[in-house]
């Protein structure tokens, strides 16, 4: 046996296959995140162990590469987790192991709670989608946006206004972002706070009013700062700061303890260090768990912390249509809007690659045979910028997650073939499944 091969086996052996058996086992050992899921045979939920092997043996080549230094995989379907894994390292230079209860920075996986927290406020009827953030953020009445005259750009008035829609859909134009935006100086700095940082989003939202779109409203998909706006919306609704709203209205309904902005002094041994390729794709240590002081800014569009296993609790929410251990936080029609295309066509939403349309907080899979993904149409999702994945098949009832912590992982495409070697685990007839209407699962 080979030194390399040599290293898989004792690391699967050592974390990895531990991890799945105290889950499957649901024994008081292990983390805590293991013991609390639904578990099953992958066998009674028409899928094979024997296959499901191929995820671990597909991250453990990263690892072995020195490509990523360790990685967590969460699988369910039919509501149940089949593989639930930990690989390699969370701290590599001090040769700490992954756990399957190491905690995570989700970066922009933050954003599909964040907008679901808004359509938790949508269903007490606080507002139309179609109503203007305006309504909420006095500051963006009469917002102007950026427009071509041949080399010159000038600012003119929206078109129409930025609403809710926009926002949760990435269709707004808006940006924080003061450069290049053709700002006076006193503008600039308002825009900025000087260079100083802003004790809340919602300030910083407020000056940022001065920013013109990037286009009228609604004309284009742009990935940026729209969730920051949804998450001041919650709170401006809801008068509760976004923190504390997701704390009180969905982690602790959901049974999702090691989730949240600020990580306390006394979880911090349990992050995982976030790492950077370099110049040969070697991963290189970018930052060390450490404790941060709280913060009271609070982003939608980034900022959560957490667990492959809390973060399928919320992910199994959604796929129950809303519901999840008899807790509901959402109405299933409300979900079904919320994961069906509000874009139209011809926008480009480039950070999913082709196929993809977008809803209200979640990317969706419109036509397989365009996108890298090896999943059904109807499919949802996204993703974070260290490396962190979710999505879910209605047809197939299926989730996968993945959580690696590497900036700069694109190149490598590990998310996209992720797809693969969780689908190609599914054995079960096609006679098994319910029934689809025009390729999305008929309601239960």
């Amino acid at each position: 046996m080979t030194k390399k091969n040599t290293r898989r086996r004792v690391l699967r052996q050592a974390v990895g296959v531990l991890g799945l058996a105290v889950a499957v086992a649901g024994t008081a050992s292990g983390p805590r995140a293991a013991v609390d899921l639904p578990m099953a045979e992958p066998e009674s939920v028409g899928m094979s162990s024997a296959r499901l092997q191929r995820v671990d043996d597909y991250f453990q080549r990263f690892i072995d590469d020195n490509q990523i230094v360790g990685a967590v995989t969460l699988i369910a379907r039919k509501g149940q987790v089949v593989h639930h894994t930990a690989l390699g390292w969370k701290y590599k230079e001090e040769n700490v192991s992954m756990n399957t209860d190491t905690i995570f920075g989700l970066a922009s996986m933050t954003k599909p709670i964040v907008s679901t927290a808004l359509m938790m406020l949508f269903e007490e009827g606080r507002f139309r989608l179609d109503d203007p953030i305006s309504d909420w953020i006095p500051e963006y009445a009469g917002h102007m946006v950026r427009v071509s005259d041949g080399p010159r750009q000038r600012q003119v008035p929206e078109d129409r206004p930025v609403t809710i829609r926009h926002v949760l859909t990435h269709t707004s134009g808006l940006t924080l972002n003061a450069a290049g935006a053709g700002l006076s100086e006193a503008d600039r700095r308002w825009v900025t706070n000087d260079g100083e940082p802003f004790a809340t989003l919602g300030e910083r939202v407020a000056r940022a009013a001065k920013i013109p779109g990037a286009f009228h409203p609604g004309d284009h998909w742009q990935y940026g700062a729209s969730t920051d706006y949804v998450a001041v919306l919650v709170e401006k609704i809801s008068g509760m700061t976004i923190d504390s709203f997701l704390k009180e209205r969905i982690f602790e309904p959901l049974g999702m303890p090691d989730t949240f902005y600020n990580i306390p002094r006394d979880k911090v041994d349990r992050v995982a260090a976030v790492y950077r390729p370099n110049d040969d794709f070697q991963a290189e240590l970018s930052r060390a768990p450490e404790f941060q002081e709280p913060t009271t800014y609070f982003r939608g569009t980034a900022g959560l912390s957490s667990t492959a296993a809390d973060y399928f609790r919320f992910a199994q929410m959604i796929a129950n249509g809303g519901e999840f251990d008899g807790v509901r936080l959402l109405g299933r029609m409300t979900v079904d809007l919320m994961i069906s295309n509000n874009i139209g066509t011809g926008k480009d939403v480039y950070i999913r690659g082709p196929g993809y349309g977008f809803g209200l907080g979640f990317g969706v899979l419109l036509d397989p045979t365009q996108s890298f993904d090896t999943l059904s149409p109807g499919s949802y999702g996204w993703g974070g910028a260290f490396g962190t994945l979710y999505w879910a098949d209605p047809v197939e009832d299926l989730i996968g997650l993945m959580f690696v912590q590497l900036s700069g992982h694109g190149p490598l495409n590990i998310r996209q073939r992720f797809t693969n070697v969780v689908t190609q685990a599914v054995v079960d007839s096609v006679a098994d499944q319910r029934p689809t209407v025009q390729g999305y699962a008929t309601p239960r």
